[in-house]
């Protein structure tokens, strides 16, 4: 499968079993008093991506005005939907096929890889609650979603939802484990056929195929789970009780095995020491902060056994070290890229910030043999940049729009294993790049078989005046 960013959505009401991928209908899992399904409208298409809102690309709004050669056709999404006064978390996007798809508030929606329009749409009861980073290996989102419509409600169903066409799945409760364990949004890790959850501080496993619990709470050590992230394997960090009169928290790293969730090996952390994020889980590279804002790069042999661990010299974003960041979730850099031999990380400036994160004003190149740097590169104009990809032993990267008097309009670009300038693989056309400077809210990229996908983080409801970009795209 192409390279593909997942998140969770939101589906709240009672609780059913739809249709499992056998066709024959599921059995009933409980009910809170509450029947409403949540519908899919598939094969909905609103336009060939040459007129604005609803319609795909926003042809009219000029974005493919004076397109040059060699320059590719962008097209943008507009917010049509009426959101709470804080406006709406979106989680996304997933490609497979022909497909985009996105979660909203109440409202998973299909896109056009060509033009946006509209293919389907799945309406949800209540609020998205959580993100995970990949579909299931069967081409299925699997969404968590809140209990009800209040400010108080807590996340407490998971649906899923296939990606190509849109049909609703099945629907299932994840069950409290004690009467501590709420919370308003769920962590999500997909690991092969199963769905981990984690809520709280406590974690279960479903089965990613008919959504039946497979495993509850493991504890290891002594240590109670924190957060999840997934890809080829499941990971787990736990926090772990405080010995003697430390005051410093303390977290382990494990793998998991997900059939079963038991540890397969763990890793503690010294005293003062946080899981950041987890850049890659094959190889397991995980970043970690200091309560002294020192950070670190460790990265784990399939044993579990440290094969290097190093402090860099140059800063990242907190988005990628998660200092300062509290979310836990471990999969939210968007700043790397790796193969088997390097990891590239886009390194944290003091000059500005871009979509909403300090510039990326070098791209770093560091072994994963020895944990050393091989070498910096910057874009020639001083643009930020952001590795999302490895394609031919190259890193690929988004490079961010100009700032004035530049103005030029953002680019996708390859930098060869050996370092050296970027070389534009794709450029978006000038009259685009006010639009691509306005997606600045926790964006959310994915970079999928030649084509580039922009998510805005955070969306307001339209008014007469104005109407927040929520998906662009360009490329092949």
């Amino acid at each position: 499968m192409a390279a593909v960013v997942a998140g969770l959505l939101a589906v709240g009401g009672g609780v059913y079993l739809a249709s499992g991928d056998d066709g024959k209908p599921a059995k009933p899992a409980a009910s809170a008093g509450d029947t409403a399904e949540p519908s899919a409208s598939p094969s909905v298409d609103l336009g060939d991506g040459t007129g604005s809102g609803n319609g795909g690309a926003s042809g009219g709004d000029g974005y493919n005005d004076g397109i040059k050669p060699g320059e590719a056709r962008v097209w943008v999404r507009e917010n049509e939907t009426q959101l709470t006064s804080a406006g709406g978390e979106q989680y996304g996007p997933w490609r497979l096929g022909d497909i985009v798809a996105r979660a909203m508030y109440k409202e998973v929606t299909g896109h056009a890889v060509a033009d946006g329009a509209l293919k389907w749409s799945v309406a949800l009861e209540t609020p998205v609650c959580g993100a995970g980073h990949t579909p299931t290996a069967h081409g299925k989102l699997v969404v968590a979603t809140l209990e009800n419509n209040t400010k108080r409600a807590h996340c407490k169903y998971l649906q899923q939802i296939d990606l190509a066409t849109g049909k609703v799945g099945w629907k299932v409760e994840v069950p409290q484990e004690s009467a501590f364990d709420t919370t308003n949004e769920f962590r999500i890790a997909v690991t092969g056929d199963t769905v981990a959850v984690g809520h709280s501080a406590y974690a279960s496993g479903f089965s990613a195929v008919d959504g039946k619990k497979t495993f509850g709470t493991w504890k290891t050590t002594g240590c109670s789970p924190y957060t999840i992230g997934g890809g080829s394997r499941l990971i787990g960090v736990a926090l772990c009780p405080t010995v003697g009169a430390s005051t410093k928290s303390q977290q382990l790293i494990e793998e998991l095995d997900p059939a079963t969730g038991k540890s397969k090996w763990n890793y503690k952390y010294p005293p003062g020491w946080n899981v950041g994020r987890v850049y890659s889980t094959d190889p397991l590279i995980v970043a970690a902060r200091s309560e002294t804002k020192a950070w670190s790069i460790t990265s784990f042999a399939p044993d579990g056994k440290v094969r290097w661990q190093v402090e860099p010299k140059f800063p990242v974003t907190g988005a990628c070290d998660g200092f300062g960041d509290g979310s836990g979730d471990l999969q939210a850099c968007t700043f790397s890229a790796n193969d088997a031999a390097t990891l590239y990380l886009g390194t944290a400036g003091s000059d500005g910030a871009v979509l909403g994160e300090p510039e990326t004003n070098e791209v770093v190149a560091i072994d994963l043999a020895t944990g050393k740097e091989k070498w910096r590169t910057k874009e020639s104009h001083g643009r930020a940049m952001r590795p999302m990809a490895v394609e031919g032993g190259k890193a690929v990267v988004y490079i961010h729009p100009g700032k004035a008097p530049d103005n030029s309009a953002a680019a996708v670009a390859t930098i060869a294993a050996t370092g050296g300038a970027p070389q534009v693989l794709l450029q978006s056309p000038a009259a685009a790049a006010a639009t691509e400077r306005a997606f600045f809210l926790a964006p959310r990229m994915a970079w999928s078989d030649g084509r580039f996908f922009l998510l805005n983080g955070h969306v307001q409801s339209p008014t007469p005046q104005r109407k927040d970009r929520t998906l662009l795209s360009f490329g092949k």
